[in-house]
């Protein structure tokens, strides 16, 4: 359940462009801004660590977050650089863990392009990665929102909380649904809060919006991630961009593999490490999984999140095209089931 894995499949091209037409031609116009913002920074701390940052940041990327800071922001979001300088900083945060995911996976590719890692080695990509969380609170707290900066500084002392708790429970046969979800609600959902809370505090809803809309963002995150989840069981390769049953081979104990384990007594004993070591018996643990029904109840419990998610956004004074792009936000994350 890695965040590098999470990243890699924001949203699909179709529903991305889907949101954007909703929330019209300011938030096109605020995405491309962020794009801009985003090359600037990357370009700006000299040869080697700006070429690694800008390989970075060009990798591709759906900017889901700073998407959710710009509508969350509401009838705001055109309206000076403090919604911007927001939402470059949620993003400078995503990928900095991307970048420092990969130096603990030692992964080789992300999005089908070479990371820092492999270009670089360890030492530039984990340089990489601190310049992209320095320069995040240098664009947020430019804004002079204190209150704001104290929020993605919690969701990135989660990140680091939710990677430690999911490197202890590798190959674990004793983690709980409780657990996977406190796990996966640092690691993945706290920066989603982070994104809506920041858009409420800084836009137009104000502070009283966002403890709602950041409960919002809370089940988005949960959602995206059981998704996920199902999805490295599940398949197929061409539109994961990973091969089936990654999670397995990494040790990570995701909700599928929970479920089948109740359900299936010879998961239950089966001692990952020494049986899943190679890809092929990764798939074959994948299809065991996958006939237990564990992934349909996983799905069950994600588009419950996902609901959750939308009656959250009931009541708060957001502009409609604000609230039916954020809708679209969370059909969104069904669609990449679908």
């Amino acid at each position: 359940m890695s965040s590098a894995a999470a990243g890699a499949k924001d949203a699909a091209p179709a529903e991305l462009q889907g949101i954007r037409a909703a929330g019209g031609r300011e938030l096109t116009a605020l995405l491309d801004r962020a794009d801009r913002r985003l090359a600037q920074i990357a370009e700006g701390h000299g040869r080697a660590l700006g070429r690694h940052a800008t390989q970075t940041l060009s990798a591709g990327g759906k900017r889901l977050r700073p998407t959710l800071v710009f509508l969350c922001g509401g009838a705001a979001a055109g309206e000076g650089d403090g919604l911007l300088r927001a939402g470059v900083a949620v993003e400078l945060v995503h990928t900095a863990t991307l970048v420092h995911d990969d130096v603990l996976d030692r992964a080789a590719l992300r999005r089908g392009h070479p990371t820092v890692y492999s270009t670089g080695g360890r030492e530039a990509a984990t340089a990489t990665g601190d310049l992209l969380f320095s320069r995040a609170f240098a664009e947020l707290a430019a804004t002079g929102a204190a209150e704001s900066v104290t929020a993605l500084s919690s969701a990135s002392s989660a990140l680091a909380h939710g990677e430690l708790m999911q490197r202890a429970d590798a190959w674990s046969g004793s983690v709980t649904i409780d657990r996977y979800l406190e796990r996966c609600r640092l690691k993945t959902a706290r920066l989603f809060e982070a994104a809506c809370r920041l858009g409420a505090l800084l836009g137009a809803p104000g502070a009283a919006a966002a403890e709602r809309l950041g409960s919002y963002g809370d089940r988005i995150g949960l959602a995206f991630q059981i998704f996920d989840d199902v999805l490295d069981v599940s398949g197929p390769t061409e539109r994961t961009g990973k091969a089936r049953g990654t999670d397995l081979l990494d040790g990570t104990v995701t909700l599928p593999l929970i479920v089948a384990r109740e359900r299936d007594p010879a998961l239950r004993s089966l001692d990952l490490r020494s049986a899943v070591t190679e890809p092929a018996a990764a798939e074959a643990v994948c299809d065991r999984i996958a006939a237990t029904g564990a992934l349909d109840a996983a799905r069950k419990r994600a588009l419950a999140f996902v609901a959750e998610a939308k009656r959250e956004l009931d009541g708060i004074a957001l502009d409609h095209r604000s609230r039916h792009a954020l809708d679209l936000v969370a059909d969104g994350v069904v669609e990449r089931y679908s």
